[in-house]
Order: C-alpha cells, then sequence, then structure tokens
C-alpha cells in the first residue's frame, strides 16, 4: 500500500510540475535559511558551555558608583578573589586573568613574530576551565614565571613541526620564555580566547617591582582583572556578594560605593551581571525570523494544497467510491506531503552548503555542516517534522472528506470557510513580511543615524599610531612629523578616543557630598588635543602649554552636571592625588558606543609614558603621512611593531555587531518576501485558472483588459493592506524595544509604516500582475470553447 501511494504522490508531483515547482522551491529557501538561522542562533547558545565545570562557574564583576553615575565594572581588583578563597568556604576555587601587552614580538631563531592575543592568568586556569591540553601540566602549567603555554597554531607558526616543549622563546630580545604546555586552538564560542598564556605571577613582579607599600596581594586600587570563581553548588550569591563586599571595605573602607555581583558563565555572552540583555534581544530576534520564514513557506504549501482541492475533488470522490476508506485518502495526501518536503530537505543541505561560506563571512561565524554530528540532524529533524505537521495535517483532512456524489456532478463548492482560512493565512504571511520590512527600515535608518550623527569631534582623515614612548619623545615625533607631506597636525592622548575604557571615582570638588561618588573618564592629552579634534569649548580656555597646565583640568558638560557644579570656571577639582581648578567645560562628545549614555570625563595634562598619536593628513596625501610615521615613530618604538589605524574605520569596528545584525536582517527579510511571493504567484495562477469562464465571459460583454486586471488584483491587495494594519503595531513594539539597547536613537516616525506599505502594496502588484495580465489578454473564444 506505502509503495502505491508513493507512486501515486510522485506521478502528482510531475503532472502539476508548475504548483511542485513553487512548492519545493519555497519549501527549500525556507528549510535552508530557517536552519542557517538556527544554526547561527545554536552557536550563539552554546559560548562557554563547553567547560566541564560550566554550571558552577561565575565572573565576578563590580557596581560602582551613586545615582546617575552607576557603572557595571567587568574587571576586579586583584586580592578579593582570593582572599574570598581563604575566608569563604563557597568558593572551592579562583582564577584571574589580564591582557598580557608586557611585550610586544617573541622570536625563536630567526623567525620573529608579533604576539597575538596574549593573556597572563592563575595557574588554576587550565583546572577550572575546559581548554583542552595537549602537552603539559594542567595542575602545574607554570613551574617558574618564564614559562609559558602556546595554542596549537601558535606553536605552529614559532616552531613549525619541532616538538615545542622545552624550547625557548625570547620576547622583545630581552626576556626568556621556556614552553611548557600547548593546548587546542580556543574554540570560537568561547568568551576567553587566547593565542598565548603567561603566568599572572610575572605581572606581579613587573608591576610592584619597585614599589614598597603595596602588592599584587593588597592592591584595591587596579580593577585590571577578570575574575572567575569556582562556587559549591547552591550557593547563595546575594549572601556570598555581601560577603566579598564586606572583606573589600575592610581593606579600603572608602569605596563604599562599591557592590559585588556575578555573572554565570553560560550567560556571560548573551546577558550583563545586572540582569540586562546584550546578545539575547538578537537571539530571540533572529529565533522569530526563522520561524516565521518557515512558516511563510508551510503556508505557501497549505494555501496551494487547499486551493487546489477544487481540482482534485473529482478524484478523491473516484477513489471513495471504489472503496478507499478517508484514513487511506488521509496517509495518501500525508505521503505526498512528506515526498515533497523529503525533495526539499535533501536541496535544502545542498543549498546550506553552498551558502555557509557567505553566511560565515556575513556573520563572522565559523559554522560547519556536520553531517555526523547528532545535533545537527537533531535540529534537521524538527525543524523538518515540525514543518511537515503544520503544513500536513489541514490540507489532508480537507481533501479526505469531499462528498464524492457532489464532486462527481459537479456540485462541489469550496466552503466560505476554507476561503477564509485560506485568506486568513495570506494575511499572516504578508503581515510577517510586512513586519520584516519595517524592521528592515527601521535597523538601516538607526544603523546610518549612528554614522552620520555629529560625535562631537572630528575624525575624518584622521590616523592612530600606538607609540611606546609617546610622552618622553613626544615632541620630536611631533616635530618630524609636521615637516612630512600630508600632514596637518599632530597630537596625542593615553587612550582610543574611539571607545576611552578607563575610569575612576578618585575625584573631589567643591560641594560634593559625604557618600557621593561620580564616575568619570580621565583621559591625559596634549595641549592642542581639543582644537584638533575641533571640539567645542562652552565655558573657560583651553590648555596654555604652560607648567600651569599640570594644575588645570577640562571637564565635560555631562560631569558638570552631574556633579551639580554651578558657574564651574575656577572651581576647585582633584583627581587622584592632583588638586587644581576647573578651566574649562568642553560640548559633551561621544567616546564610547551610542548605546551608552555619555559619562563624565575629565581632560588632563600628563606626560604618559604610554600615547596614542593622532596625526591629521590630507585625504590626497594620506599614504605618505602613514609611510612617514611608520619610518619615524620606529625609531623611538624599539621591538614594538608599526600598526596603525584610521579613526573612521575604528568607529566602524565599534558598530560591526550592528552592521552584521542590520545586514543579516534585510537580507533574510528580502528571502522571506520572495518565498511569500512565490506563494502568491501560485494563487495568482490558479485564481486565473478558475476564473477562466468568468473572464471570457467579461471580456465578451465588453469588459476592458485594466478591468480584469483590477477584478482579479482586488482581493490580494485587500488582503495585503489588511497585513500592513496587523503588522503595523507588532513591527512598531519589536523595533521598538530593540531600538531601547540605544541611548541614542532615532524616532519611529508614521513615514516608516507608509513607506513599508507601500512597498508591500508594490511587491504584491507586481507578483500577481503577470498571471493577472495573461488572463486579461486571452482569446475569451478560446477559453470559452475549452471550457
Amino acid at each position: 500500500m506505502f509503495k502505491n501511494h508513493l507512486k501515486t504522490a510522485w506521478r502528482n508531483l510531475v503532472k502539476n510540475k508548475f504548483y511542485s515547482s513553487i512548492n519545493i522551491a519555497g519549501l527549500t529557501a525556507g528549510l535552508a535559511v530557517g536552519i542557517l538561522i538556527l544554526l547561527w542562533v545554536q552557536d550563539e547558545l552554546s559560548f562557554n558551555r563547553f567547560h566541564q565545570q560550566a554550571g558552577n562557574i561565575y565572573k565576578l564583576e563590580n557596581q560602582v558608583g551613586t545615582g546617575a553615575s552607576v557603572q557595571i565594572w567587568t574587571e576586579t581588583v586583584a586580592p578579593i578573589g582570593m582572599m574570598g578563597k581563604q575566608q569563604l568556604p563557597e568558593i572551592r576555587e579562583i582564577v584571574r586573568w589580564c591582557y598580557g601587552g608586557l611585550y610586544y614580538s617573541m622570536t625563536y631563531k630567526d623567525k620573529r613574530l608579533n604576539i597575538e592575543r596574549p593573556i597572563m592568568a592563575d595557574p588554576a586556569f587550565f583546572s577550572m576551565f575546559s581548554f583542552p591540553v595537549i602537552k603539559g601540566n594542567t595542575t602545574n602549567p607554570f613551574p617558574n614565571v618564564n614559562s609559558i603555554v602556546l595554542t596549537e597554531s601558535a606553536a605552529k607558526k614559532y616552531f613549525g613541526n619541532e616538538d615545542p616543549i622545552g624550547k625557548v622563546i625570547v620576547a622583545d630580545k630581552t626576556t626568556n620564555f621556556t614552553v611548557t604546555g600547548i593546548t587546542k586552538d580556543v574554540p570560537k564560542n568561547s568568551s576567553i580566547q587566547y593565542d598565548i598564556v603567561m603566568p599572572l605571577q610575572l605581572y606581579a613582579q613587573l608591576q610592584y617591582k619597585d614599589r614598597k607599600d603595596m602588592t599584587f596581594d593588597n592592591d584595591f586600587h587596579q580593577f585590571n582583572f577578570d575574575t572567575y570563581l569556582l562556587l559549591q553548588p547552591g550557593t547563595d550569591l546575594n549572601k556570598l556578594a555581601t560577603q566579598l563586599r564586606n572583606i573589600h571595605l575592610r581593606n579600603k573602607a572608602d569605596d563604599t560605593d562599591i557592590k559585588y555581583q556575578f555573572l554565570h558563565l553560560p550567560d556571560m555572552h548573551l546577558y550583563q551581571s545586572d540582569g540586562k540583555e546584550a546578545g539575547m534581544e538578537t537571539v530571540r530576534m533572529f529565533t522569530w525570523i526563522a520561524l516565521i520564514i518557515l512558516i511563510i513557506a508551510c503556508i505557501n504549501y497549505v494555501n496551494l494544497s487547499t486551493a487546489r482541492s477544487m481540482l482534485r475533488a473529482k478524484e478523491v470522490s473516484m477513489r471513495k467510491i471504489v472503496g478507499a476508506a478517508k484514513w487511506q485518502l488521509f496517509l495518501q495526501f500525508i505521503v505526498e506531503t512528506a515526498l515533497l518536503f523529503i525533495l526539499a530537505a535533501i536541496l535544502a543541505i545542498g543549498v546550506i552548503k553552498l551558502l555557509l561560506p557567505f553566511f560565515n563571512q556575513l556573520s563572522g561565524k565559523t559554522l560547519q555542516l556536520n553531517l555526523g554530528d547528532y545535533h545537527l540532524w537533531f535540529l534537521f529533524l524538527i525543524t523538518i517534522i515540525g514543518s511537515l505537521i503544520i503544513s500536513s495535517i489541514y490540507p489532508a483532512l480537507l481533501l479526505s472528506s469531499f462528498e464524492p456524489l457532489k464532486a462527481l456532478k459537479g456540485k462541489m463548492n469550496a466552503r466560505i470557510s476554507d476561503a477564509l482560512f485560506r485568506k486568513a493565512l495570506v494575511v499572516t504571511q504578508f503581515a510577517c513580511s510586512v513586519a520584516l520590512i519595517i524592521g528592515t527600515l527601521i535597523i538601516g535608518r538607526q544603523l546610518d543615524y549612528i554614522r552620520t550623527r555629529n560625535l562631537g569631534y572630528d575624525k575624518d582623515h584622521v590616523l592612530g599610531v600606538w607609540v611606546r614612548d609617546g610622552g618622553t619623545h613626544y615632541n620630536a615625533i611631533r616635530t618630524a612629523l609636521l615637516s612630512q607631506p600630508g600632514v596637518l597636525d599632530v597630537t596625542r592622548a593615553n587612550g582610543n578616543i574611539i571607545n576611552l575604557t578607563n575610569q575612576t571615582g578618585n575625584n573631589w570638588w567643591d560641594g560634593k557630598g559625604a557618600n557621593e561618588t561620580m564616575m568619570m573618564c580621565p583621559v591625559a592629552i596634549s595641549e592642542n588635543f581639543i582644537p584638533f579634534f575641533k571640539m567645542q569649548l562652552v565655558a573657560g580656555a583651553n590648555f596654555t602649554g604652560t607648567p600651569s597646565d599640570s594644575a588645570h583640568f577640562i571637564l565635560n558638560e555631562t560631569a558638570i552636571r552631574q556633579a551639580g557644579i554651578k558657574d564651574p570656571i575656577g572651581k576647585r577639582f582633584k583627581l587622584w592625588e592632583t588638586a587644581g581648578t576647573i578651566t574649562g567645560v568642553v560640548k559633551d562628545f561621544h567616546f564610547a558606543s551610542m548605546k551608552s549614555k555619555i559619562e563624565p570625563a575629565i581632560f588632563y595634562i600628563h606626560k604618559a609614558q604610554n600615547a596614542s598619536l593622532y596625526i591629521k593628513t590630507t585625504a590626497r596625501d594620506a599614504s605618505k603621512a602613514i609611510a612617514a610615521a611608520e619610518k619615524i615613530t620606529k625609531q623611538y618604538n624599539g621591538e614594538v611593531p608599526f600598526e596603525y589605524t584610521f579613526l573612521d574605520d575604528a568607529f566602524d569596528r565599534l558598530y560591526k555587531t550592528e552592521t552584521r545584525t542590520g545586514t543579516i536582517f534585510s537580507i533574510f527579510a528580502a528571502i522571506a518576501i520572495v518565498i511569500c511571493c512565490l506563494g502568491l504567484l501560485g494563487l495568482a495562477t490558479y485564481t486565473a485558472q478558475v476564473r477562466t469562464r468568468e473572464i471570457g465571459i467579461r471580456k465578451v460583454l465588453g469588459a476592458s483588459v485594466a478591468g480584469i486586471i483590477r477584478l482579479l488584483a482586488r482581493d490580494f491587495i485587500t488582503l495585503v493592506l489588511i497585513s500592513i494594519v496587523i503588522a503595523t503595531p507588532i513591527a512598531w513594539y519589536a523595533m521598538n524595544k530593540w531600538l531601547q539597547d540605544f541611548a541614542y536613537k532615532i524616532n519611529i516616525g508614521w513615514t516608516v509604516f507608509v513607506l513599508a506599505g507601500i512597498i508591500a502594496i508594490l511587491i504584491a502588484i507586481i507578483t500577481i500582475s503577470f498571471q493577472s495580465v495573461k488572463a486579461a489578454l486571452a482569446n475569451p473564444v478560446k477559453t470559452l470553447r475549452s471550457e
């Protein structure tokens, strides 16, 4: 019996090539795109879950500041974790790590390479986390402070096919390291990324060697370390956070504004430690897009199957008359649907293989279609079976329920409920499509708003170069550069103006409350920094370049407002141990992502040892300026490799995730609309087919071609208009929620919805116009004769 069902199903597919092609194309596109998105979602949700103890590992973070100045600091002081382990039984193990940028290059024999992704970590790093160690001791990876652990890729770069264990590698031609361990390359779905791991104790030796008053074990001032705790199962996190805060206050009593909080390791890629979503909103959005695309593809099949039920009424009736039971007919149509889905699934796998490299490039992922992975087959089966159930049940029930005598007499009319059901499905399809169009327009406008918003400074044609001894040799470097073609001006700072990250609450001003803390971003600059970037002073004056500048401060408007300082010029202000006066107020400028509000900032003059050098170039001679910068800075940079970036590029990288999201969203929205149009084309073709006699009679009675087209298109356009009404509030709610991630965002105006509606109507008209025009131009004599 099943063989006969399969044979009949195949014959029906071949006989109705047009409708079969539309169904298979729509389902293939829906399955391929839906599975691609779900693979992306699965990868996002898998972050950090490969660690065997992930369920009990938490990242320790701080909440600092008071009032409007409250912030989350993702890095902690060095001693807090170790003291907690010593005093609190809930903490089984702790690991601290920090960026290991103490060295710039490493040499083995005659091979010298820049150091990439170095970190410095506690010895428990490899026993707490499940980074597979190929060679070496996981419990004692650093026998001494000159030990080093490499990934496979890093070891391959330095040593080729040699066994790296025991080999000596030289950092900056000054410090020898012995390779004591090799790990597999870090998985892409890890929040911790490294190529080289050095002992954290080395950091402690180098940073505190000249300090008698402070050691690595009692420094409660530097918040430089990512701290992870392995906790006992069932630990009360609120109680533990309070206990750690008490330990902190016993060692530094003036940090009254500090609180500790935890971020669960499996959640840290998508959430913040205060519970707010980081990337989870995007994951949720793409999950919905995948489901919408699959539903649209399934609706196509249901619509065409139910619409064509009239054409199969006699076939079903004959089967019933010769003895076919209802369940046998039901099974027949289920087999037809399953065969269609199997063909679509096979094609979808091929499409995914073709599209995966492009999708990886677009999304920044390294997803793989590993057909031997049972997780992938589970995803495939859930997607395909779910879609199959949605698509097959109703058409099979409808087709198996026909009354044979009425059908054979030609008195079988489509039931009103079936027509309404199809219309509801078309409305659902187009409502989803309109919502995606609205989302695409809003995301595009927000990204355009970010790119074109006045940042408060001029970043055009500005080159950023990191100089190791920029403070010591700044004047010599600046003088040499200003004599080069293509260089208009030079300045410096101790950070990247695109994304300043340093924060401090160690400040005082006239009128500051006893328990008040204002977290602010301190930026050491040269005296020409403000005019260099064309920043606007709203009060006071710029630095003068005289020794008195060392006791002068320029604050931004937000700092003055949060501090509540009236008439700030000349008022006393203290930053760390330097007491001085406010000599200027600079207009607010964006020095971080627009997802964050502008925070307090302060400019001061300091001969920093490390400097970000900024070079203003002409567009025409930028290449000459780069060559000159490389030549001149190499005289003072020693082993530091020459690296530069244009601030425009750095700004674009700041919003890389949002740009990728917008691009992916737009592409998949377009695919969803195409799938929707395939279904509309099929329905338009069917409508023209069943109304052939009516169209012929109308033409004989004098109806025009335009009138016939309006007749056929009117019902579809009405459904699209209903879709627009339904989709508008849903899309507004969803996109308004997405925009909440941005502190600075567009207002969603009515023009977006009008434009989306016009686009949807035009798409519908173009889709159905071909079949409508074809039917309207047909010779009525021929059509009536055939009927």
